[in-house]
This record gives structure tokens, sequence and C-alpha cells, in this order.
């Protein structure tokens, strides 16, 4: 496996590679992917079957995680079918319900604002003539 992705994301590859190379070093050939961030556990692991029974039978040995991997959804394995159903759910869209329409709330006149208005009625009126004529 050839770790890969980020911090607090990780990524794995599985590949074909010699036992005296690193970790993440030069592969011989890429054989599928492990994504353990996948919320669904069977769609988890991709494995190119065919090439996995192909190293497997020039004598290749898997690591312990890749083993188990392969138990579960290598050829012949007790999850594939599982696996296939879980790819299919995440491919579907997602159905996402439309957003509830914003409720208007009735305005409250201000304070300052009702106390304004008595104000500028009484200076639109016209003051009464003193004088009488």
């Amino acid at each position: 496996m050839k770790k890969m992705g980020r911090l607090h994301r990780p990524f794995f590859r599985i590949c074909a590679m010699d036992a005296k190379r690193p970790r993440d070093g030069r592969v011989l050939e890429e054989l599928g992917t492990y994504d353990p961030m996948v919320p669904d556990t069977d769609a988890r692991a991709v494995l190119n079957q065919e090439r996995v029974a192909y190293w497997l039978g020039v004598g290749a040995q898997p690591s312990a995680k890749v083993q188990v991997l392969i138990k579960k959804y290598g050829p012949n394995g007790t999850h594939v079918q599982q696996a296939e159903q879980a790819r299919a759910r995440l491919a579907l869209p997602k159905v996402v319900p439309p957003a509830p329409k914003p409720v208007e709330l009735p305005k409250k006149p201000q304070p300052e604002e009702a106390a304004a208005e008595p104000a500028a009625e009484a200076a639109a009126e016209p003051a009464p003539a003193e004088g009488g004529e």
C-alpha cells in the first residue's frame, strides 16, 4: 500500500512493489485503491481483480492489511457484490430538499420614529395668524 492524501485525510494505492523499495517508492503496477474515509464501508476498496490474481499467482506476498482487502474484495471475495452495490449507491445523485422560504417579520416602529412623526405633523400645519384680519 502506498500512502497518499493529506493531513487527517488518508488515501492509499494498492500496488505491486519490489520488497527492497521504500513504501512510497517506485511501483511495478497499481492494483487498486483504498479510501478509509468513505462512509460506506463496502465502497472503500476498489481492486483490479485480474491483476491481483496474476500477482498472487507469480508469488507476490501481500501485506497484512492488503491480504484482508483481497480476502473481502479480491477474486472470489466475500464482499464483492456488496461493494458493487455500495459504489452504485454512492454514484446516485443526492436529493436535497428545497430551502424554506424566508419568513417576513412585521416591522415594529422604533420609539424615535414614533415621537418624530407627531412633531413633523405639527410643523406642517400653518400657525393661526394673530391680529384678526
